[in-house]
């Protein structure tokens, strides 16, 4: 019996006995006390979890549909299976950690198999991270967000089960342990049921059946030492290396927060909102991930999104009709722009009638202004230089193409706010042309939008076939469609001659259309002075030589 001993009623042992007789005969009540323990209960708690993260059907089913989808995820999981035991189960608890919508639940160590208490570690140490809060602000309910977690932790998993490696085998070896007591247990009711088969009327179990049930307990009881020892070893492994692991997590952690939070800031600056992101398959969703991480404006990613904020700021402020610069005195009722003096009379009870006929006649004495209007109906029109020397860069590093683009999507953003068409137009030399038009009643398409910014054509300066082009697209709505007063914004760095010719078309189509031409010039040694090209052919022209300052072109987003 493993060295265990159970005393007879006469004082022998259950060896002696067996020796002697074969075994000492032993009433079934006995035998059910002595097995009581292990009938069906198994060892203490059942301990039988792997997973530590506590997740429903539907979270395990979004779990296995994203690995099934994620190549990246596939290759990770194949590389740690290779080479850790359990490491699909690892991952899967990582996954819904940050997946999940609500908070995540851990099991208790008690709960788990003991094969698991490492990897109960992990996960532990990488949920009570300080910024695991901020990751799951990006990636609960987001399935491709919180596969990204995951991968951003990669190389930090793979450290930790390197660190966990001892805890890991001593965790292996409490959960064999565990089952060896557990078929130690198994054996125990098989005997106590042989033995209910062979008692007599009396209740009385033959010698040597009550032997085996006699040795089955004590073996289950020494499987059960080894297996409390074998979890208390193992739990001193983990928490030996808890301190190595807690600051791994929180690297890792810190990490991750950081490259979702990025991967956000991509797409909220490219103007791809959560719910087009969740209608995007999988596949798709990561193909477009890819082309913004490693696209030509990836690293301007912050510099469009807070030109695209500023310009839905500048255009919460525009009011139709609204009071602007004041420039003298008038007569009116509007009791928003009433001069002081005239108020004052309200403060005579004499004058209060003088004060109340005048205001039904219009005669008040008012502040005149000159307000910005609303503008046309037309299309938004945005005309982008990509020439060589959009290259160059300005304060803060920031070059003449990314400011352009960035304020040319935000006159997308404009375009599609006021229900106008968009058409972003890229150009340099004359034989250099790039047309994207993206028209108000159906929703833009972030690949041609991302096409649209990506787009750089290189050359030399040519304003005339632009603007051509741009006019024809206005006359061409003007014809189908009867709109007028559509708004060209040209955006360049330099500045070129255009023949009489040419200008005379252009001002010939500029009167029948109604349209109005901005010009803003970034950064470079564009030409704006008296008697320049661009003050010539402008409506309104602006020159912004802080490329870093998004709000230099502000008052854009009020007139256009």
């Amino acid at each position: 019996m493993d060295g265990a001993t159970d005393g007879t009623a006469d004082g022998t042992t259950d060896g002696a006995a067996d020796g002697a007789a074969g075994g000492t005969p032993a009433g079934l009540d006995e035998l059910v006390r002595r097995s009581a323990a292990w009938l069906n209960l198994g060892v203490g708690p059942s301990g039988r979890h792997t997973a530590t993260v506590v997740a429903d059907f539907f979270d395990r089913i979004a779990w296995r549909d994203t690995l099934a989808q994620s190549a990246a995820l596939r290759e990770l999981a194949d590389e740690l299976r290779s080479q850790h035991d359990h490491a699909d189960d690892l991952l899967a608890d990582v996954f819904l950690a940050a997946y999940r919508e609500a908070e995540p639940r851990l099991r208790e160590p008690s709960e788990m198999d003991p094969a698991r208490l490492a990897d109960h570690g992990i996960v532990t140490a990488l949920v009570r991270s300080a910024d695991f809060a901020e990751l799951r602000r990006e990636t609960a309910g987001d399935p491709y967000a919180a596969a990204m977690a995951v991968l951003a932790q990669a190389s930090a998993l793979r450290r930790m089960l390197v660190r966990n490696w001892e805890a890991r085998e001593r965790a292996a070896r409490a959960g064999g342990a565990l089952r060896d007591a557990r078929d130690a247990a198994d054996r125990v009711g098989e005997g106590l049921r042989r033995a209910a088969a062979m008692a007599g009327a009396d209740g009385t179990v033959p010698g040597p059946v009550a032997t085996a049930v006699r040795r089955a307990v004590g073996a289950a009881e020494a499987a059960e030492a080894t297996a409390r020892e074998a979890r208390r070893a193992a739990a001193r492994a983990v928490s030996a290396a808890a301190a190595d692991i807690t600051a791994m997590a929180r690297h890792a952690t810190a990490g991750a927060a950081t490259a979702v939070r990025h991967e956000a800031a991509l797409q909220r600056a490219w103007g791809i909102g959560r719910g087009e992101l969740e209608r995007m398959p999988f596949e798709e969703r990561d193909r477009l991930a890819e082309r913004l991480r490693g696209g030509r404006l990836a690293r301007w990613a912050e510099l469009i999104g807070r030109f695209r904020e500023m310009a839905g700021g500048e255009r919460a402020r525009r009011v139709e009709n609204t009071t602007g610069e004041l420039v003298g005195v008038t007569v009116g009722d509007d009791l928003s722009r009433v001069l002081p003096s005239e108020l004052a009379h309200l403060g005579l009870p004499g004058l209060r009638a003088v004060f109340a006929a005048r205001y039904a006649a219009g005669e008040l004495m008012l502040h005149d202004s000159q307000g910005e209007r609303s503008t046309g109906k037309g299309a938004v029109i945005a005309c982008v230089d990509t020439s060589h020397s959009m290259y160059a860069e300005g304060p803060g590093g920031v070059t003449r193409e990314a400011w352009s683009k960035a304020c040319a999507l935000a006159l997308l953003d404009q375009a599609r706010a006021a229900g106008r068409d968009f058409v972003g137009i890229l150009f340099s030399t004359a034989d250099q042309l790039r047309v994207f038009r993206f028209p108000a009643g159906r929703p833009a398409a972030t690949a041609e939008v991302v096409g649209f910014a990506e787009t750089f054509l290189g050359g030399g300066t040519d304003f005339q076939r632009p603007l051509s082009a741009a006019a024809d697209l206005l006359a061409e709505e003007f014809d189908a469609a009867g709109r007028q007063r559509g708004d060209i914004v040209l955006i360049t760095d330099d500045a070129c001659e255009v023949t009489e010719e040419w200008t005379r078309a252009w001002r010939a189509a500029k009167r029948r259309l109604g349209f109005r031409l901005f010009g803003v010039a970034v950064g470079g040694p564009a030409d704006t002075g008296h008697g320049s090209v661009l003050e010539a052919l402008c409506d309104n022209l602006r020159t912004v030589e802080d490329l870093a300052d998004v709000h230099a072109a502000a008052d854009l987003f009020r007139l256009v």
